[in-house]
């Protein structure tokens, strides 16, 4: 299997059988309020074929920003942005898009608006869900949040789902338990790297995280270790979570 500098994870790959072995980031990027060129640099060393992206630009020309990205990142726009109310979904051109749909949660008077980005993609002859979330910093908000993120893993219908994103709370928070209930924790599945997501400098927090539904084999999954120290600070406030996973073609 080969690997890469990263943390040793395995490279994306498309087995004769049609199975698939897929690497996905997740990563908070602040709204791309800090350092551009740096937060391309990290996403490219990461090679994804997936970015599952929370805050990205959402108004004055967004999607002048996202694309100016995506092609920094050698990605290109998958769905979401301010039509998700932050959530983003980015693309390697090896991902064959079935259907893209950006959803916005109910809004509580006086809190931010949030939503999903959210996507059907096919690798080989698997089809793989995608869920980019960001939830709300109220503790019962975002709870609530976490059951409507498991309605939506039901209602794309695909045999694999992969959801990301800064849950705003760590291992043991009532929204993060209720998520983890039905969804595998890349992290506890298979760590790989280091633990904590926020903040950048001395991490303490694992808010950020990567689930999947049963039958996704995590092969790695953590913050990795050989990324550029002043790329990761100077890019936005958060480190970015890499996995890769194994997805079996069907019988």
């Amino acid at each position: 299997m080969a690997l890469d500098a990263t943390g040793a994870l395995p490279a994306s790959r498309t087995e004769p059988d049609g199975s698939a072995v897929v690497r996905i980031l997740s990563y908070n990027i602040r709204s791309m309020r800090d350092d551009e060129d740096a937060l391309a640099r990290v996403i490219r060393a990461c090679a994804p074929d997936v970015v599952l992206v929370q805050e990205a630009p959402r108004f004055f020309r967004w999607r002048k920003h996202a694309a100016r990205l995506a092609a920094k990142s050698e990605l290109v726009v998958l769905s979401g942005g301010a039509t998700a109310a932050g959530p983003l979904l980015l693309c390697s051109l090896r991902a064959t898009v079935e259907r893209t749909e950006d959803v916005l949660l109910p809004l509580t008077p006086g809190l931010h608006r949030r939503g999903l980005a959210t996507a059907v993609v096919r690798f080989g002859a698997v089809r793989l869900g995608l869920v980019s979330c960001h939830l709300s910093l109220a503790e019962d908000e975002r709870y609530a949040q976490a059951g409507l993120v498991l309605d939506r893993v039901a209602a794309l219908g695909t045999p694999y789902t992969i959801v990301a994103g800064d849950l705003n709370e760590g291992p043991g928070g009532r929204a993060f338990t209720r998520l983890t209930a039905t969804l595998r924790d890349g992290w506890e599945a298979a760590p790989r790297g280091t633990e904590h997501t926020h903040p950048p400098v001395g991490p303490r927090r694992r808010i950020d995280a990567i689930l999947a539904t049963e039958g996704v084999e995590f092969l790695g999954c953590g913050v990795p270790r050989d990324l550029d120290p002043a790329d990761l600070t100077a890019a936005t406030d958060h480190l970015p979570v890499l996995a890769a996973v194994r997805l079996r073609a069907p019988a």
